[in-house]
């Protein structure tokens, strides 16, 4: 051990109580830190995967078609004219997703692709009628996109990929119209009505999605919404699902068909989570402001009752910059012990909140919290702490070094 860090262990064994009120608002700093950005981000996290599981990274529907005007150049009647665009028009659907998926396939980051035809039809059982929405998918191609098979809760899907009268319910439409796996129903649309059956139930655990969307194979529903060519939007899964803005931009470009990231449709929920992000991060920090402010004080009354310490030092051939030294060792054994404990703490709290029960159903479903064991918050949490605790802990540490011992010794000493 050298010897500053044994005078600066030696002080601050000095003054044990602020030191322990000190260390504890570390303590308490860093693990709540931890275990607040943990569930945040466990939530964030969550919805994300579910969203992605449920409609993809990106979604390309509606043709670009650029629209324009004249404007005439050189005077009325001079016959010259310029074009100047002014907007996007888009036309509805994909005329050729065969042709679009091929395109699709070139691009690298792409690892799935789904042509979905979407239509409204009514929905007809014994106990009641509602308006869904039909999805008319191919299951395999589907299931890259999606995690369709996972969200499988009663049936098989083989049970769907053999049968063109088979459909996929979601949980609460299946609960809404009392229809359980092999009950049948009918579907009404263009003025035919057609009878099906139930293969398999699945829960994404996002209430829209669940209460309205039924798929069917896309021989079939392109024979129910009578629209024998063509799509109503592609569904892609990307291998980093985080750089779909920059995917989608650059498809825009080169389709000329609009490519919506998953970002854009969730602008908002992901919007909220940034919003309780930093907000509880800057309530938990308050712990550690006060650490800051306790270590100032403690430093600060240590350099007032180790004033003939200092001198002494400073007689023996200390420099200033050692006396620095010596205080700022202070605050890094109480950081490094309050870090240490608080990052243990951290997990402990994280692992136990993990366990504890919370049903939700609605923008996704879990029966438990959420949390994200990840690193980076450990090392947010440190950081805040190290800034807040050195930054208070450079004044008194100045302040030491300025003392001169004949100042003390005359008890000029300011």
């Amino acid at each position: 051990m050298s010897p500053n860090l044994h005078i600066a262990f030696r002080f601050l064994t000095a003054k044990k109580r602020a030191m322990l009120m000190s260390l504890s608002c570390i303590i308490l700093g860093v693990g709540l830190f931890v275990v607040t950005q943990a569930t945040t981000s466990g939530f964030e996290e969550f919805f994300i995967r579910t969203i992605l599981g449920a409609d993809g990274a990106i979604l390309i529907q509606d043709k670009l078609q650029a629209t324009q005007r004249s404007m005439a150049a050189g005077g009325y009647g001079s016959g010259f004219a310029i074009d100047l665009k002014e907007g996007v028009k888009y036309i509805e659907g994909i005329d050729d997703p065969e042709g679009l998926r091929h395109l699709l396939g070139d691009f690298g980051n792409v690892s799935g692709i789904s042509v979905v035809l979407k239509g409204q039809v009514d929905i007809v059982s014994s106990f009641k009628t509602e308006t869904v929405r039909v999805y008319g998918i191919t299951l395999d191609e589907h299931l890259k996109v999606t995690n369709l098979a996972d969200q499988i809760v009663d049936g098989k899907l083989d049970d769907f990929r053999n049968s063109l009268s088979g459909a996929l319910l979601g949980r609460e439409m299946a609960n809404r119209m009392q229809l359980n796996v092999g009950d049948s129903f009918q579907l009404q649309a263009v003025g035919q009505l057609r009878r099906y059956k139930v293969s398999a139930i699945y829960e994404t655990g996002i209430g829209e999605i669940d209460r309205t969307r039924l798929y069917l194979n896309m021989p079939e529903a392109r024979s129910l919404l009578k629209k024998p060519t063509g799509a109503s939007f592609i569904q892609l899964q990307l291998t980093n699902p985080e750089a779909a803005p920059v995917v989608a931009t650059h498809l825009e470009d080169v389709l000329k068909y609009r490519a919506e990231p998953w970002q854009d449709h969730q602008k908002s929920w992901l919007a909220v989570f940034r919003a309780l992000s930093i907000c509880s991060g800057i309530t938990v920090s308050v712990f550690t402001l006060i650490a800051g402010l306790a270590m100032f004080n403690t430093l600060a009354m240590i350099v007032l009752e180790k004033t003939k310490e200092i001198a002494i030092l400073r007689s023996m051939g200390y420099t200033r910059e050692d006396i620095t030294r010596i205080f700022l060792w202070q605050a890094v054994i109480v950081l490094v012990i309050g870090c240490i404990i608080g990052a243990a703490l951290g997990a402990g709290v994280t692992e136990l909140v993990s366990r504890m029960p919370l049903p939700i159903n609605g923008i996704f479903k879990t029966e438990y919290f959420i949390v994200s064991r990840n690193p980076w918050h450990y090392a947010e949490a440190m950081a805040t702490a190290v800034v807040m605790v050195m930054v208070a802990s450079l004044l008194p540490s100045r302040r030491a070094a300025r003392l001169e011992p004949g100042d003390i010794i005359r008890g000029t000493a300011q």
